[in-house]
């Protein structure tokens, strides 16, 4: 009891200080709380415009108060203790689901879940035990394969402008935590599955709100020989995309379809539906169909990952895109799919997990 009541005293402090500087707080829609709508609250260990993973959440938040007229609510923050502190806060106002829209909150969930037995909680990609829990997690271990398997086969057409005869890519992530190293287990395989004695660069910015920083490694990559990168960073991704255009280089986007944020630099984008998690679980919550204590992963099979059709980077090469990449992907799509392609996981990760 004592725990807690420190927890609630470290909200109403940070709330307090939020608010004094502008707060972190963003309404989709402020609501009427005496209403009978069903009220969502969204928090975020970043900030909304990264064009990307939040962005993609967003989006289907939006879809659903558009189709069940929920009341939505937003928090976004940058640093561990305002994430903490939105996320006691929403707990205490008592919305009827509060969507942890990363790993990040892992802890808080563990910590505190259980001292809100009548909130019903979600979490996307991890998984957190608890009666009030669902945890959606998403095989982005088999995108990146396909990610991998597409940049091995695009490094080596040297035809193309900005394409070296080195067989050498690029990876930047954002925080170094597990869910990115399950993204880098795939990618790598999907890679040295094209070609064995390929050379991987990997780097970590260490945060998700550094487009500059995200620039300055995928600059670097570039220096060293890589001639495309992979963007698994968020808000800091926005200048790994930049850094592709600025080198005459190539990357490839991450969580949205990206391909169009640097037209002709970006060869495809690994999709991941989060915003479909997202409408999913508030759709759970309006029909009365929410599981507590269950979980959901999201494979190539149920459309959870995928990559985009190119057609940007089609469009931007003209006669020299080479097509066999794309034949060659939806087969190995199709192998993953089977069975007859294991794509490894990072440890702890998985359809077990």
């Amino acid at each position: 009891m004592m725990k807690r009541l420190m927890s609630i005293l470290l909200v109403l402090v940070m709330v307090f200080t939020l608010t004094a500087c502008g707060g972190a707080e963003k309404p989709a829609d402020s609501g009427d709380s005496a209403s009978n709508k069903t009220r969502v609250a969204l928090v975020f260990s970043g900030n909304l415009g990264d064009k990307s993973y939040n962005d993609s959440c967003y989006a289907g938040a939006l879809k659903a108060q558009e189709d069940f007229d929920i009341e939505l609510k937003t928090l976004e923050g940058t640093e561990a203790s305002e994430w903490e502190a939105n996320f006691l806060a929403v707990a205490e106002e008592g919305y009827d689901l509060i969507i942890c829209s990363s790993s990040n909150f892992e802890e808080y969930l563990k910590e505190h879940s259980a001292s809100y037995p009548d909130t019903k909680f979600a979490i996307i990609d991890t998984t957190v035990e608890g009666d009030n829990i669902v945890s959606v997690s998403f095989a982005q271990n088999q995108g990146s394969f396909l990610a991998g398997a597409a940049a091995a086969m695009f490094t080596k057409k040297s035809d193309i402008d900005g394409i070296n005869d080195e067989n050498i890519i690029g990876w930047v992530g954002g925080m170094d935590i597990p869910v990115l190293h399950d993204f880098y287990t795939g990618y790598e395989q999907g890679a040295k599955y094209v070609d064995p004695d390929i050379t991987i660069l990997q780097s970590f910015a260490g945060t998700w709100n550094d487009p500059l920083k995200g620039k300055e490694l995928t600059l670097a990559q570039y220096q060293q020989g890589a001639d495309v990168v992979m963007n698994v960073a968020s808000g800091t991704g926005t200048g790994i995309l930049e850094a592709a255009a600025e080198a005459g280089k190539y990357a490839i986007g991450v969580d949205l379809n990206q391909d169009g944020d640097q037209p002709g630099s970006v060869l495809t984008s690994m999709l991941k539906r989060v915003d479909s998690a997202c409408y999913l679980l508030i759709e759970s919550v309006v029909n009365g169909t929410f599981e507590g204590g269950s979980k959901q992963y999201l494979t190539i099979a149920d459309n959870g990952v995928s990559l985009t059709d190119m057609s940007v980077m089609k469009e931007a090469l003209g006669d020299k895109f080479p097509e066999e990449i794309l034949t060659e992907i939806e087969a190995l799509k199709a192998k993953v799919v089977s069975g007859e392609i294991i794509v490894e996981n990072y440890e702890g990760f998985g359809p077990n997990n």
